[in-house]
């Protein structure tokens, strides 16, 4: 089912409709089948008939033509199409619609069968209509040519095909592609909806171009046509006119790539010949057999098509509604009925709504007015007794399952008048009224143009449609001249689009939002223009945000616009919306689509705030439409409405498409060739600059390069850091290839600058000039609030709100409109599109409540805070008739006339009371007669004098006040009052009391004098004031003596309570009665209250200045001086503008003392006043005359300053100078001018004057003096130098000299220094300038150059020395010498004496402050506190107190320190050792300590630990052990004897005991066994043999412990040979060596020499001695077998007969074990 584009994307559509409709059409769908054999039957017969239409040759051609035209190539659809057509005439349109076997069905949809009498070869009746489509003509075969859709082929098969019509041949010259009948195929087509080959696409690089031809066999093609053509999809948003637009843009796209690439086109001459001439030629006998095969295979195709329809599943028959017949328009009188009728096919049959207006008729709302009928396809609407009001235009709407269609027919409801005869037009003479005449415009030279039946204020809301309407009444009624209807929103024109829809009935003017948004909310006009003439009408249309889809979401943003669009970039801007959803706007997503699909894509991967975004990465030729999204905490809001789509093409190519529209869609493109230039490397782009600036982004823009060669270059933007020269490439993977481009992803605050280079296929050309330094943020400030909240009434459902601009805001976009129930806090916006100017007319108000505003207003940057809430507001219209006035009483009374007086109205309507109708009647004996009006016309004052009254008669009074909205109601009848003369002595009541000036502690009160004075004149008035709520007796006169004035300042009150007044008038004779009260009066000031400030001019012209922002547009100023008006303007001129008054004295002098007053009318009491006396005046006067007289203000005398390079400045600065301001230099009285010596400068826009002198000399001693003139106004300053204070001056202008020329080199900006590092290292640092690669820094120490590791860089200007571990031998004077071939500089720093204390002292302090705290550590010999530091220093002096007290130092309590702790050492701790110890470390001028509490659970744990520990090392000392002697390994040849002794320990002594493979070993005669003296334990075998060979052990164990130590024996049997064999172990298992006594060679054992290519590493054993018969060889010699000793002398008795026994040889092996390290002896005996 098709749904409105905007349902699809914002999904606000009824699915419970959806549902309802599917199952209609599945019902439909059920009903069909019932008649699907007589459809199918029908189908079949009309498909025989096609098949017998399709042998004609004109079928082949219209293959060919129908192949071309929808670039499908289906031969056999193309054949179906125009046989079924053929057999159509018969067929009907209503059996066609259900044919099974119609192809049209099939691949063409309802549109195509609804034209396929246009494809029939064979029906004389829509021969007319065939001529569009004609496929045999021989004109069509010439104009084919230029379609490029065949070649001269084709046009002579399509002569040899052709049926021969006359007719035919001459009408087929109207065949155009393009045609509307084309146009309409095109669009409900199927066939042109499967094809996706016609959306634009990327261009492939160095691609082939695609042409619609193809080069036949034996055929010449004289030129090539490249053809460009589309698809229609409907996209949301796109107007017609839109849409052409963007055909036009993409098919000027592929043209200019064609061109550009210059691949596989050639221009070729055209040949043409008149569509007259007929073309003969003979066929070839390939062309006639081609042309056979082809009829063949056409045939086969048929009877395949055939088949396969029989098949074919009857889903396929779907199609969309078509109208076949369309209501008609009717024009018909009041009170006749009138009927529209439709037809309507499509399956499932469609179901049809009737609209007026665009609103759906439901006719159940109107009973007995629609009479709506439906009935096998034929749809009607009936409207009973129509009236003016059913003009309209009314829509049917037919829709199912495969879309919707609507049809529209207009209807216009007459009324009679008779006023006007329109024969007066048609007559030869005529006879008109003076009021007309002939114009070129039209008939009459003026109209009289009536609106009936108005809009009104309208409320919609987001989604929903609406429908604004006027009935226009033009007189007179000339029916030739038809007025033009306009209608604007805001003063803008507005035109038709997708969303706005007009209609005129001829009465009745119609415009219709069909899905309303916020865009669409303003001020809408209706003007009708009749020739010269015109009038209009407006009402405001409010449209109020659709429901958020998320709770707290923001609503939508608004009037998304494309601005600045190129080849692939963009710039998006919207409007914030008013509703945020309850919490901030945290920012915004732009979405983008491209034309013709349904795929939105985000543009920003994080909120953008700025209401303006670049999208980059578009595709040339492409079209666009964006949309913006607000986001919140709460969630995202609804998307926006869509923008206008907007194309992504070159400005100068969009320039020239619009000036000079492209070719038809599908048509001839000739081109001529030019020779391939040569590529030629771009220049550098111009004029690049910064467009735009914000915190996420910046928007370049650049001028393209002069030098670029014939092709398009594109560009490569660089970036770098301000200061530096390190470029980086911005865009490193894809150029740009428009003159825009948005970087992003910069540091906010840094600033950077930007450049660009071009690129072709030729290279990569020069950067162009760098911008300026742009530093990154926001360079558009959110706007400030408005002020002044101003509301005013208008209707009783509608405030007037006024408020000041914003001030210094820019590009301003709006302000936002919020209204309140007063103490609701509810707002509520009244606007949601932003409203420009500083008014707003806020409608849909609640009657009667009272409301608060509040405005902000809008720039990209975002919105502003509100503004202050203005005052509560009743809403009610705003001029009405005054209330009655109240409090009448009689002011005097004589014989015939009473004097009446009467307050105020409290309601005076909105406007001022324009007078006042007073009434009388006599009341007799307690019975009122009939009222009497005693004044005629209004009197203005609110006293007025009755004549003609009867003396003694009782009367009742009543007054009424009236204004511009009429005469209000009259005020309750008096009390009776007697008519008689006052005859007493006292003067009457002063009356009409007023207050004004009321603040919070004071007011003035205002009367005016009693009418009836008494005997005597009035002497003063009393002033009596009690509280409001307080009885009569609470009375008190507010001034002691009578008052003279008619007015009196009331002070001492207190504020926030409410007084009421009165007044006494008195003359000689006495007191008289007391005036009414006033109404009640609180005393507050009230907020916004401003007071007369007076101001003297440059002139000296004195004036009282009054301002006020509560005025109404009727508000006036009244000033007055002493409470009474002025009259005399000869003293004071009066002068308003705006919102501010100014009273101008023209000469103040004594007679302009008093008190001056300013009242506004027509507010709610805005009144100020001041006054002048005697003293004020004086002031006044001074002030005028320095004025007049001025002097130039200075902000500074003369002073004088040095600069860089020695010079001496004089300056002074003056608070201001005009651009007429002169400046003299004096010295010495001479004036001096600007030249070598002196350079003078006068800057006025700052006031700064200032005179340099290069050098000071002798002669320059004396007095500066600087004279100023401006104007009128004068001033001088002088500086004497002179003596020692010139001296001082000019010998630091010499040494500022002499400096600035150090600093030409490279030199030190901070002298060498030093600082101590959190390491306790020592830092020498200094800081250096203005150096270079080759400037060299060089160290020393008392004069010898310390040699330093690693070269500075001077990245960062600094120069380190670091000393680590400083102590007393780092003392001395250290240097750094700067240098390089401009000079050298030199710092020195002394590091002695004092200095090296001071830093001696500074490190011994961070030494003492990197402290760790004091911990315990526990001994064998006692408990240890200690601390570690970093490092180790003598000066630092350290002490331990133990409960606040020193210790002193014993062999038991001993400190000292070890590398970097400093410990505290207590042997065999006591109780006593319990308490809290301190640790202080002096650096020599503090003293810093560590505090450890060394008691309870601490010191126990301290001590059981001791315990342990101390334990555990007379264990270790007692314990039983092996002291040494024994070997690991011990060889020894069989029948020698073995004695192997070690030394033991133990306290007490130990027990021994030997084992022998892990058994006991016991001592006999072979194996002796010997303990002496509890230290020395032996073992001796006396002859060994090989069962002696094993593992042997020595067990000590005493109550300390046990230990084991053991040994391995080895027996070698005895070898008959000169040399003696020995087993070693070795890692493969024993080796034997022969030893030679005679020839032994020394080595360590830690080596010796085996086979070849091999060592072996041995442990040197720890062996004490060993004991031989001969001798005892050296522990780290070992006997070694020499290479080629004799073998026969390899053994020798050394010393024969010496010795009776020959020598035993003992080899000692360690087993490689490190871990025994004891002292071992070895005895061996023959």
């Amino acid at each position: 089912m098709s749904i409105p584009f905007y349902q699809k994307y914002h999904q606000h559509y009824d699915r419970a409709y959806r549902n309802k409709e599917l199952q209609s059409t599945l019902s439909q769908y059920q009903k069909e089948e019932k008649r699907k054999s007589a459809v199918y039957s029908h189908g079949s017969a009309a498909y025989t008939l096609g098949s017998a239409a399709s042998h004609h040759g004109s079928a082949a051609a219209y293959r060919h033509e129908s192949s071309a035209a929808y670039s499908h190539g289906s031969a056999a659809y193309g054949l179906e199409s125009a046989a079924y057509s053929q057999g159509s005439a018969a067929y009907g349109l209503e059996s066609a619609a259900y044919s099974h076997g119609s192809a049209a069905y099939d691949h063409e949809s309802a549109a195509l069968s609804k034209k396929s009498a246009a494809y029939s070869l064979g029906s004389e009746s829509l021969s007319k209509r065939s001529a569009a489509y004609s496929l045999g003509s021989e004109s069509l075969s010439k104009r084919s040519a230029a379609y490029g859709l065949g070649s001269e082929s084709l046009s002579k098969r399509s002569a040899a095909y052709s049926l021969g019509s006359d007719s035919l041949s001459k009408s087929s010259a109207a065949y155009s592609l393009g045609s509307e009948a084309y146009s309409h195929g095109l669009k409900d087509s199927n066939i042109m909806i499967e094809d996706r080959s016609y959306k634009l696409s990327p261009k492939a690089k160095r691609a082939k171009q695609s042409l619609l031809s193809e080069e036949k066999e034996n055929k010449a093609i004289d030129y090539v046509v490249p053809v460009f053509t589309g698809r229609q999809v409907h996209v949301s948003g796109i107007t017609d006119t839109e849409e052409e637009r963007i055909k036009e843009s993409a098919a000027y796209i592929a043209r200019r790539n064609l061109f550009a690439t210059g691949e596989g086109i050639s221009a070729t001459r055209v040949a043409t010949s008149s569509s007259a001439e007929e073309q003969y030629e003979k066929k070839s006998r390939k062309v006639a057999i081609r042309e056979s095969a082809e009829r063949l295979a056409l045939k086969k195709t048929l009877e395949e098509t055939e088949e396969f329809h029989r098949k074919l599943n009857e889903d396929k028959l779907l199609h969309a509604p078509e109208f076949v017949i369309k209501p008609r328009s009717h024009t018909v009188w009041e009170k006749q009925n009138v009927k529209l009728h439709c037809t309507v096919t499509g399956w499932p049959e469609p179901r049809l709504t009737w609209y007026k207006n665009n609103v759906p008729i439901n006719v159940h709302t109107h009973p007995g007015k629609y009479i709506i009928e439906s009935r096998y396809g034929m749809h009607s609407l009936e409207i009973n007794k129509c009236d003016f009001e059913d003009t309209a235009q009314y829509r049917a709407s037919a829709m199912n399952v495969k879309g919707e269609l609507s049809a529209y027919a207009s209807l216009v409801v007459k009324r009679y008048k008779g006023e006007f005869d329109e024969s007066y037009f048609h007559a030869g003479t005529i006879t008109m009224p003076l009021s007309f005449g002939v114009t070129p415009q039209g008939y009459a030279s003026r109209f009289e143009i009536h609106f009936v039946d108005k809009f009104e204020v309208s409320f919609g809301r987001e989604g929903e449609t609406m429908s604004l309407g006027c009935t226009v009444i033009i007189h007179p009624d000339i029916k030739r001249f038809h007025p033009e209807i306009q209608w604007y929103r805001n003063g803008v024109l507005i035109t038709p689009s997708k969303w706005i829809q007009m209609h005129w009935s001829g009465e009745r003017a119609t415009l219709t939002l069909a899905h309303a948004n916020k865009e669409d909310e303003g001020l809408y006009t209706l003007r009708v223009v009749m020739g010269d003439y015109y009038d209009q009408y407006s009402a405001y249309v409010f449209v109020r945000d659709a429901d958020a889809e998320i709770p707290g979401a923001p609503a939508s943003p608004l009037d998304v616009e494309c601005l600045d669009a190129n080849k692939d970039y963009v710039i998006i801007s919207w409007k914030q919306p008013a509703v945020d959803g309850g919490s901030p706007i945290l920012g915004y997503f732009i979405d983008k689509c491209e034309v013709g699909t349904t795929h939105w894509s985000q543009c920003n991967e994080t909120p953008v705030k700025f209401a303006r975004f670049p999208v980059t990465g578009l595709i040339e030729g492409r079209s666009y439409i964006f949309r913006v999204r607000a986001v919140n905490k709460a969630g995202i809001s609804i998307p926006s409405r869509v923008s206008v789509p907007v194309a992504a093409l070159d400005p100068a190519d969009r320039a020239r498409l619009r000036s000079h529209p492209s070719a038809p869609w599908t048509g001839q493109i000739i081109v001529t060739e030019e020779e391939p230039a040569e590529g030629i490397v771009p220049g550098p782009p111009s004029d690049l600059h910064v467009i735009e600036a914000t915190k996420n982004y910046v928007v370049l823009s650049w001028k393209p390069p002069g030098e670029r060669g014939h092709e398009g270059v594109m560009y490569f933007v660089e970036k770098c850091i301000a200061g530096t020269e390190n470029w980086q490439r911005v865009n490193t993977e894809i150029p740009v290839k428009s003159p825009r481009f948005a970087v992003f992803d910069l540091a906010e605050g840094k600033s950077y600058r930007f450049r660009v280079r071009c690129c072709n296929s030729a290279g990569i050309g020069e950067p162009s000039e760098a911008t300026e330094a742009t530093m990154v943020g926001d360079k558009l400030d959110i706007p400030k609030a408005p002020g002044r909240i101003i509301p005013t009434r208008n209707t009783d459902t509608s405030v007037v709100v006024a408020w000041t601009e914003s001030k210094d805001s820019k590009e301003l976009v709006g302000y936002y409109v919020e209204a309140s129930i007063a103490g609701s806090g509810h707002w509520e916006p009244c606007n949601n599109n932003p409203v420009k100017g500083t008014r707003f007319i806020c409608h849909g108000l609640l009657t009667g409540e009272n409301y608060v505003f509040r405005v902000r207003a809008v720039n990209a940057a975002g919105l502003s805070e509100y503004s202050q809430e203005s005052e509560a507001i009743k809403v009610k219209a705003a001029i009405a008739a005054p209330s009655p006035p109240y409090d009448i009483t009689v002011l005097e009374s004589v014989r015939d006339s009473m004097v009446l007086g009467w307050k105020q109205p409290k309601i005076i309507g909105g406007v001022e009371i324009t007078g006042y109708y007073v009434n009388y009647r006599e009341v007799i004996d307690g019975v009122p007669g009939k009222w009497n009006e005693a004044n005629i016309k209004p009197v203005s004052d609110r006293a007025y004098r009755i004549h003609n009254l009867k003396e003694n008669m009782i009367y009742q009074f009543q007054v009424a006040a009236a204004n511009l909205a009429g005469v209000g109601t009259p005020s309750p009848a008096s009390r009776s009052f007697k008519c008689e003369e006052w005859t007493i002595a006292v003067p009457g009541p002063p009356h009409d009391l007023s207050c004004t000036e009321v603040r919070k502690d004071s007011l003035v009160l205002l009367w005016k004098p009693p009418v009836y004075i008494g005997r005597n004149p009035v002497i003063g008035y009393y002033v009596d004031v009690k509280e409001t709520e307080a009885t009569d007796e609470h009375w008190r006169s507010v001034n002691e003596k009578p008052n003279a004035n008619k007015f009196l300042k009331i002070s001492g009150l207190k504020e926030g309570v409410s007084y009421v007044f009165r007044v006494r008038a008195t003359n000689q004779a006495g007191v008289g009665k007391p005036s009414d009260t006033t109404d009640p009066i609180i005393a507050e000031t009230r907020p916004g209250t401003k007071e007369v400030e007076v101001d003297v001019d440059d002139n000296g012209v004195i004036s009282l200045n009054f301002e006020c922002d509560q005025m109404s547009p009727e508000s006036k100023f009244v000033w007055s001086k002493n409470y009474e008006p002025i009259e005399d303007e000869s003293r004071l001129a009066l002068e308003t503008k705006g919102g501010k008054s100014k009273a101008a004295f023209k000469d103040l002098g004594e007679d302009d003392l008093g008190i001056y007053s300013c009242a506004v009318t027509d507010t709610d009491g805005v009144s100020s006043s001041y006054t002048i006396d005697e003293e004020e005046m004086k002031r006044l006067l001074a002030l005028s005359h320095e004025h007049k007289f001025p002097t130039i203000p200075l902000k500074s005398e003369l002073a004088a300053e040095l600069l860089e390079k020695g010079q001496v400045r004089f300056w002074l600065q003056a608070e201001k100078l005009s651009g007429n301001a002169k400046v003299n230099f004096v010295f010495n009285d001479k004036e001096v001018v600007n030249g070598e010596k002196y350079k003078m400068k006068v800057d006025r826009n700052t006031g700064l004057i200032e005179m340099i002198m290069d050098k000071l000399e002798d002669d320059d001693e004396g007095t500066y003096t600087f004279q100023l003139q401006d104007g009128k106004a004068k001033n001088q300053s002088s500086l004497v130098l002179i003596g020692d204070v010139f001296k001082k001056l000019q010998n630091e202008a010499d040494f500022q000299r002499q400096e600035w020329f150090r600093k030409q080199g490279p030199h030190f900006v901070e002298y060498l220094g030093w600082e101590v590092t959190a390491d306790c290292n020592v830092l020498l640092k200094c800081k250096v300038a203005n150096i270079k690669k080759e400037t060299h820094i060089v160290w020393y120490k008392d004069e010898r150059e310390i040699m330093v590791d690693e070269e500075h860089d001077f990245k960062d200007g600094v120069c380190t020395l670091l000393i680590s571990e400083f102590s007393k031998k780092d003392a001395g004077i250290y240097e750094v010498i700067l240098k390089d071939d401009r000079g050298k500089d030199k710092s020195k720093l002394k590091l002695v004496e004092a200095a090296f204390a001071d830093l001696m002292t500074e490190v011994c302090r961070k030494i003492a402050v990197s402290a760790t705290e004091l911990k315990i550590q526990s001994t064998a010999e006692g408990i240890r506190l200690f601390s570690f530091v970093n490092y180790y220093l003598e000066d630092l002096r350290v002490s331990w107190l133990h409960n606040d007290a020193k210790i002193k130092y014993t062999d038991r309590v001993k400190t000292g320190v070890t590398g970097e702790q400093i410990w505290l050492q207590i042997n065999e701790p006591t109780p006593h050792d319990k308490g809290k110890y301190i640790m202080e470390l002096f650096d020599g001028k503090t003293t810093h300590t560590k505090m450890l509490d060394f008691s309870g659970q601490a010191f126990d744990e301290a001590c059981a630990e001791f315990q342990r520990l101390k334990q555990a090392a007379v264990a270790e000392r007692n314990r039983a052990r092996v002291l040494g002697g024994l070997p690991d390994v011990v060889t020894i040849q069989e029948g020698k004897a073995l004695n192997l002794t070690c030394n033991v320990w133990g306290d007490p002594v130990p027990e021994v005991v030997w084992l022998k493979n892990e058994k006991p070993l016991l001592a006999d005669a072979h194996c002796i066994l010997k303990y002496e003296s509890g230290k020395n334990a032996s073992f001796t075998i006396t002859g060994v043999n090989t069962i002696d060979s094993g593992r042997y052990s020595i067990l000590v164990k005493n109550k300390y412990g046990t230990e084991t130590s053991d040994f391995t024996v080895i027996v070698t049997p005895v070898i008959a040979q000169s040399g003696m064999a020995m087993h070693e172990p070795d890692v493969q298992g024993y080796k034997l060596n022969t030893i030679t006594p005679a020839k032994r060679k020394k080595t360590t054992a830690t080596s010796n020499c085996h086979k070849e290519g091999e060592k072996e590493v041995f442990v040197k054993p720890h062996v004490e001695e060993i004991i031989a018969t001969e001798e005892t060889p050296d522990p780290n010699e070992i006997l070694i077998v020499e290479e080629g000793d004799d073998p026969e002398g390899s053994w020798q008795a050394a010393k024969e007969g010496d010795v009776k026994s020959t020598v035993a040889e003992v080899i000692l092996h360690p087993t490689g074990s490190l871990d025994r390290q004891e002292e071992k002896s070895v005895e061996t005996n023959t």
